[in-house]
């Protein structure tokens, strides 16, 4: 019987049948660099980094809020509006199929002192404690993603701990305009300020678009600091000074470590189930009994949320009555007792209701409610 035997290679550069391990113990295959520790699978701390998932559609005439793909929202205070949307223009040849995408359709050429708009995204506590934050074995981040900018020069992402009222910031430079183009940054660790275990809101990356003199003046914050307005956005152009501009991102990876590995494309199904953890669209379905003449009692039942989702209605509920139809005068919930996996509703605002009367739900596609437990 032969044996295989696997000599270790440490601290060597050595290249065969396309495999590469650097002097730092890295491997590279094809070109591809593989993780040196760590699982090869749930890598990408960034939900929805492929930008598959889009469950409001898009939204027109945004100066914040979510719109476009799940998880991302815009904020800003500038006079810029845009429509967010899930778009399909994406880099060739890499894999993805969507973006999210920024269309300029109010322009903010002039800006004030306070002026800021960015693209956010997120992060539960709970979910960063093998980051290892405020310990001396803090771990380093890296961020990739592809972006399309229709800017030329400095666009700067932030890092902003909420817990402990600290920052970071990372620039990198746009080298033709409307062009994709990958870039990745490595944040070192903070030694500084523990996340809370919980699942509220620890940490936010922004994607500054648009900055005032207040979050440009300072000194860029490129190592953990206490927080300083005007040491987080030094240098970054304004994206939002045309209605001719356009800001695409997508394929956006954040990994523990200081190597940017492959992205790890996961599948629509996975991502929606993660999403649905912070919106949910629920069709409208099932009954009860109404209340009086013009309410109604409910329950619904959805996939486990955060946290106790706020609930609203898309267009105006019809239900079935003893054989008659009966529509809301106008979409509404009256009020709600809500945990993390189902609802208790009052609806109101219909007429000619017979109280203690059962009543089933008659709603089409387009009917339905949304529970939103975002951070």
């Amino acid at each position: 019987m032969s044996t295989l035997r696997v000599n270790t290679l440490q601290n060597t550069s050595t290249t065969d049948g396309g495999i590469s391990i650097d002097t730092s113990g890295h491997v590279t295959i094809d070109g591809q660099v593989l993780p040196s520790a760590g699982p090869l699978s749930n890598r990408n701390l960034i939900i929805n980094g492929a930008m598959q998932v889009a469950q409001r559609g898009s939204v027109t005439g945004a100066q914040s809020g979510y719109g476009g793909p799940d998880r991302f929202t815009l904020t800003g205070n500038t006079a810029a509006r845009a429509t967010l949307s899930q778009s399909t223009d994406v880099p060739s040849g890499e894999g993805f199929t969507r973006s999210y995408g920024i269309d300029v359709t109010t322009a903010s050429g002039s800006l004030a002192a306070g002026a800021y708009h960015y693209l956010g995204y997120k992060f539960e506590g709970q979910d960063l404690q093998h980051l290892k934050k405020g310990t001396s074995n803090a771990e380093s981040v890296t961020l990739s993603f592809w972006v399309k900018s229709p800017k030329t020069g400095t666009h700067v992402i932030q890092l902003y701990d909420n817990d402990n009222t600290r920052h970071i910031s990372k620039s990198y430079s746009v080298s033709s305009a409307d062009t994709w183009q990958k870039i990745t940054l490595t944040f070192e660790g903070d030694t500084t300020g523990a996340f809370d275990n919980d699942n509220n809101y620890s940490l936010q990356f922004y994607w500054w678009l648009a900055a005032g003199t207040n979050y440009t003046s300072g000194t860029l914050a490129t190592a953990w600091q206490a927080f300083a307005a005007t040491d987080a956005a030094v240098g970054q152009v304004n994206v939002l000074d045309s209605t001719d501009n356009n800001f695409y991102i997508t394929g956006i990876q954040l990994e523990v470590g200081s190597v940017a590995t492959p992205f790890e494309h996961r599948s629509y199904g996975d991502e929606l189930a993660r999403c649905q953890r912070y919106y949910q669209l629920t069709e409208a379905g099932g009954g009860g009994v109404c209340t009086g003449s013009t309410g109604l009692f409910l329950n619904i039942i959805y996939s486990e949320m955060r946290d106790a989702p706020t609930i609203g209605l898309s267009a105006a509920l019809t239900i079935n009555e003893a054989s008659n139809n009966f529509t809301q005068s106008s979409a509404g919930i009256s009020s709600q007792t809500a945990g993390t996996t189902g609802a208790f509703l009052q609806i109101n605002n219909f007429s000619g209701l017979t109280q203690y009367r059962p009543f089933t739900v008659r709603s089409p596609d387009s009917k339905h409610f949304t529970l939103s437990s975002e951070l």
